[in-house]
């Protein structure tokens, strides 16, 4: 999308990450460990525990100060009729996870999940698969199949719980020119034969599947981060399976963030990533 058109100066500067709950988030760990790299004294980045009602008191009353957001759920999408442009990516799967203020006060929204996605698969060599495997139909399968769009060359095979979630992903598919097929959540077991399987799901909704992963696995990408591993990524790991983790999604959709809000190019992703491992290790 467009990067920040701030500039810096003696003015201190603002961002945050707001949603509900919000105590778990390791955002300002990320986002502060890159002001410290960069040299930006002047800048600060908080957590705020906003709802969808609160959302449109809270943005109308920033001030100058503040360069962005970071949003998590529930307000990927309650936040776009506040917006004055959104992203191509951002428009595509119906969420913002980043408000950039530019200098004349518009507010410019993307989303940096689905290039995050992209990122920490390349970073881990996966250019490009021809299929993959959803577990889930929720907000972030909708990430993932957008981020697939982009690497996927053949078919995406979703397992889901419902019909109704079934046909949500089959509409996401034909929205984001995807071919999705979508398989009852009880044969999921068969999603871990996928060259590239994303795990979409809540924490210890894939447990009941590490006894079933195959004996040369490919590459699964588990977005959760805490606990960690998860069974499944302990498992796939023991076996010799690539893995990408929800801390590599969380660190490369941050350094996004960064560098749209402050206009630093690149944003330091070693010295981000170490400061989340180390967060996470000391919960």
């Amino acid at each position: 999308m467009h990067g920040a058109t701030r500039t810096d100066g003696d003015r201190k500067r603002r961002a945050a990450v707001l949603g509900s709950p919000i105590a778990h988030s390791l955002s300002p760990v990320l986002h502060r460990a890159a002001y410290q790299e960069l040299g930006l004294d002047d800048w600060s980045y908080d957590r705020f525990e906003v709802d969808e009602a609160a959302l449109p008191e809270f943005v109308g009353k920033l001030g100058p100060e503040w360069a962005g957001l970071s949003l998590t759920m529930p307000l990927k999408r309650a936040v776009i009729p506040l917006l004055d442009e959104i992203s191509e990516t951002a428009s595509a799967v119906e969420a913002v996870n980043t408000v950039v203020f530019t200098e004349d006060g518009r507010r410019l929204g993307d989303n940096t999940d689905v290039p995050g996605m992209v990122a920490a698969l390349r970073e881990r060599g996966i250019e490009q698969v021809d299929s993959a495997a959803i577990l889930g139909a929720g907000a972030t399968a909708s990430s993932a199949l957008a981020a697939l769009s982009r690497i996927c060359t053949g078919e995406v095979v979703a397992y889901v719980r419902s019909e109704a979630r079934a046909a949500e992903m089959r509409q996401w598919g034909e929205r984001l020119d995807v071919e999705v097929r979508t398989e009852d959540w009880a044969d999921a077991e068969h999603a871990l034969r996928a060259p590239l399987v994303i795990a979409t799901t809540p924490a210890g909704t894939t447990d009941v599947l590490s006894s079933t992963v195959p004996e040369r696995p490919a590459t699964l990408f588990d977005v959760l981060y805490d606990p960690w591993p998860t069974e499944l990524a302990a498992r796939w790991s023991a076996y010799g399976g690539a893995v990408v983790s929800g801390l590599d999604l969380l660190v490369h959709q941050a350094v996004l963030q960064v560098e749209q809000m402050t206009g630093r190019v690149p944003a330091p992703l070693d010295a981000m990533r170490t400061a989340g491992e180390k967060a996470l290790a000391s919960r």
